[in-house]
Formats: structure tokens, C-alpha cells, sequence
């Protein structure tokens, strides 16, 4: 069982790291800090040798991805409700939220690395190890999805730039 005080700090170091991702995939808060939750107990229960932070990281974010991928597959699962998802992140004025909003309308394959590479500001080949595909997979969805993206913000009236610092956006002229 993992110390009492490395894990507190692996709670704060990483607990929105973990929320996001799971929200990511989830698309419900509630369901979101359920799985965050389930993630601190495994680590809890963990032996809690971990050679680096970044070794612990990178386990949480595959714990958590697994988590996730499990909720789907249980069969009481439940339609999520991306009304309430979608009302809740447009009521903020923050112009992050509402690209965040628009990432959240693609499919999964492509919304799963946008977030991991513009809001958690991992590599390609990183997220290529997380998701279990070749590099060039990941760089085809993230091309992808931006172009999905783009074509979803065009609709509202809005343009995209988008670098390794995250994407912004512009109201189109």
C-alpha cells in the first residue's frame, strides 16, 4: 500500500490531469470524478514504487483511460447527457471553454488527442504509447480532428489557430 504522504501528493499533482482526461472520455462530470476517484483508490492500493513523477503520470493516465473504456463496457451504462455537458461549458465566457466545448462535438478518435496534446501538452509519441498507436496515427488524428474542428468553429462564426501552446480563437473577420 502506497504511503500516506507520497499519496496526498500524487492527489495534487495530479487529480485534474486525471479529471480531464476522464471527463474527456466521458463527457458527464459526475461519471468524471467517479472514475478519478476509482483511479486514487487503485494507486492507493498500488504498491507505490514508481521510478519517476513521470512514471507515476503516465500510470494514472493509463489507469484512467482503462477506467474509462471499462464504464462503456458495463451494461447499465447510460446515455450520457451532452445537453447538459454542452450548457454547462457555453455558460462560460471563457473563450478556453468554448473551443473546449466545440473539441467535446468530436468523435472520440480524434477528441482524445486533441486534449492530451493542446490542454496536457503531450508529445505525439507520448500519446501514441498512452492510446496503444504508431506516432504517425496520432499526427493523422490530430490533423483530423482539427480539421473537424475548424469546420465546427467555422459554423459559429469563428477561426481557429492552433499551436503547441493550445488553441486559440478568433471571430472571424
Amino acid at each position: 500500500m502506497m504511503e500516506e504522504q507520497a499519496f496526498r501528493q500524487a492527489v495534487e499533482d495530479h487529480r485534474d490531469v486525471v479529471f480531464r482526461i476522464a471527463l474527456t472520455y466521458l463527457r458527464d462530470r459526475a461519471d468524471a470524478d467517479d472514475i478519478a476517484q476509482d483511479v486514487f483508490l487503485k494507486l492507493l492500493k498500488s504498491d507505490g514504487h514508481f521510478e519517476s513523477w513521470e512514471h507515476l503520470r503516465r500510470w494514472l493516465i493509463r489507469v484512467t483511460i482503462n477506467e474509462c473504456k471499462s464504464l462503456f463496457r458495463k451494461p447499465w451504462r447510460r446515455v450520457e447527457d451532452i445537453e447538459n455537458l454542452t450548457d454547462s461549458l457555453l455558460a462560460a465566457q471563457d473563450e478556453t471553454k468554448a473551443v473546449l466545448s466545440d473539441v467535446m462535438r468530436l468523435p472520440e478518435r480524434f477528441r482524445i488527442p486533441i486534449v492530451l496534446y493542446y490542454y496536457l501538452g503531450f508529445s505525439t509519441s507520448e500519446i501514441a504509447e498512452l492510446l496503444h498507436v504508431p506516432a504517425a496515427t496520432v499526427r493523422t488524428r490530430l490533423a483530423r480532428g482539427r480539421s473537424k474542428l475548424k469546420f465546427i468553429l467555422e459554423e459559429g462564426g469563428r477561426e481557429i489557430q492552433s499551436n503547441q501552446a493550445g488553441l486559440r480563437v478568433h471571430p472571424s473577420r
